[in-house]
């Protein structure tokens, strides 16, 4: 057997609002609750597992997307009115990144309601 990630717990005030948050803006649902966990699982199965926290230290979570989910997920946050930046430090407001390193990749990062820095990103190659 392969070692695979299965799941992470990503810590909120507001579990339910935060995995909703993450869903609407990459386009997936918000699974039934799991014990005292708010799941969303990825397309490769791997869930994030919210769980009610009220002191943590932000965290990074980066999401690869299709050039047609990237467009999808930037819309719905410039319509949501979404703070999004190029780069991680959130200093190029309004601005996503391609990086000519990978050929392409598009990226950008936004923060999510309890303050962790999400990323979405394209896998760039050839087409990009």
């Amino acid at each position: 057997m392969t070692v695979e990630l299965n799941h992470t717990i990503v810590p909120a005030r507001d579990p339910q609002a935060s995995a909703q948050f993450l869903a609407d803006i990459l386009g997936l649902s918000v699974d039934p609750p799991l014990a005292h966990f708010t799941p969303v699982t990825l397309a490769n199965q791997v869930s994030l597992d919210y769980d009610q926290l009220d002191d943590f230290e932000p965290h990074h979570y980066a999401f690869m997307v299709s050039e047609e989910e990237f467009d999808a997920a930037l819309a719905r946050i410039q319509d949501g009115g979404i703070a999004h930046y190029a780069d991680p430090a959130c200093q190029e407001n309004g601005q996503i990144y391609r990086s000519e390193r990978t050929e392409g990749r598009r990226g950008t990062y936004f923060r999510d309601p309890d303050g962790h820095l999400m990323e979405i990103l394209t896998p760039g190659g050839a087409g990009s």
